[in-house]
């Protein structure tokens, strides 16, 4: 069998054309029609960022030489997806592949398109390798289980008897200095809007210096957006809750993590930064990643690479291979 590191750099081969070939737009299209909330610009985003990040011969070389990968029996590990933005999942799949054992997935029904896709191309590369569909009954060595919050207590229920990496939900703020140029505030626009603000790295909190409200100009959204866009409008104005519309989408003064709609921004101001700091060492366990291009706000990652992890930024700051070379022999 060809070695991982083979396997998935080819795979980064194959997708370097991703979007222009007729059988991939085809792809992006069915994968759009199988969840209205997937635009094409966000599918090619979405592969776009696993190809650049996940698919280069040298980092993933240089990812996999930090653990003690030792020949074992392949564990069966089960990965249950979550289908909130584009090959969500395919991380983890990556992961119990290149960690030696046999990937169990259970795709989401709204992201099954893009998934098969990617693992079909990987068979085309390696046929015998250890990807297999799952319907959560085969019995399973460990799991990764990845949902909102109540789908992480019923995760517990089921597998808690076994070694598991469960996620629930997190989210991500910025941090601005008020002084930020016209090309950064559009790179922040990309941190809050891709994948519709779905995701746990989409920007849904701003803290700002008092007085400055960044001049953030929404894409085109999807309509399931605008419809949101318009209901949350309507529902601030009846409340009379002042706001700020920025064409597609609310900015409402707030601290809140999780704003009511995914269409509302929240902006919280601050006269120092420590007060901000303070925060965030208080959330931090609520935290997926920080985006700010301030020097000394800690582990944050600069203004538009929010929707661009690299291997080891690992959801909720749990290391994956870490679990998946630690689970038991049976």
């Amino acid at each position: 069998m060809i070695n991982s590191v083979e396997i998935f750099s080819r795979l980064g081969s194959l997708l370097a054309s991703f979007g222009e070939s007729e059988a991939s737009r085809l792809v992006i299209a069915q994968a759009q029609r199988e969840n209205e909330w997937f635009t094409e610009q966000d599918v090619r985003r979405a592969v776009s960022a696993i190809r650049e990040q996940m698919l280069d011969r040298k980092r993933l070389e240089e990812w996999l030489s930090a653990y003690r990968i030792t020949p074992h029996a392949p564990r069966r590990v089960g990965i249950v997806m979550a289908g909130n933005i584009p090959a969500v999942g395919f991380f983890d799949m990556l992961c119990v592949v290149a960690s030696g054992n046999r990937a169990l997935v259970k795709l989401s029904s709204k992201d099954r398109v893009l998934m098969r896709h990617l693992i079909e191309l990987l068979r085309s590369i390696e046929p015998q390798i250890a990807i297999e569909e799952w319907q959560g009954e085969a019995e399973i060595d460990a799991v990764i289980a990845t949902g909102g919050d109540s789908a992480n207590l019923l995760f517990r229920t089921l597998y808690g008897s076994i070694p598991h990496l469960l996620r629930g939900s997190r989210h991500s703020v910025a941090v601005l200095s008020g002084r930020e140029s016209n090309e950064e505030l559009k790179a922040l626009s990309a941190d809050i809007f891709s994948y519709s603000g779905l995701g746990c790295r989409s920007v849904s909190l701003i803290f700002a210096p008092q007085g400055y409200y960044p001049a953030i100009t929404p894409p085109t959204m999807c309509e399931g957006y605008r419809n949101n866009y318009r209901r949350t409008r309507t529902l601030l104005t009846m409340h009379q809750t002042p706001f700020r519309d920025l064409g597609s989408a609310v900015m409402v003064e707030g601290e809140a993590l999780l704003p009511a709609e995914i269409s509302r921004i929240n902006i919280s101001h601050y006269t120092d930064l420590s007060q901000v700091k303070e925060w965030l060492s208080h959330n931090k366990e609520r935290l997926q990643c920080v985006v700010s291009n301030i020097a000394d706000i800690p582990n944050a990652i600069a203004t538009g690479r929010a929707q661009y992890p690299a291997l080891n930024d690992y959801a909720d700051g749990v290391d994956v291979m870490e679990f998946l070379t630690s689970i038991p022999q049976s």
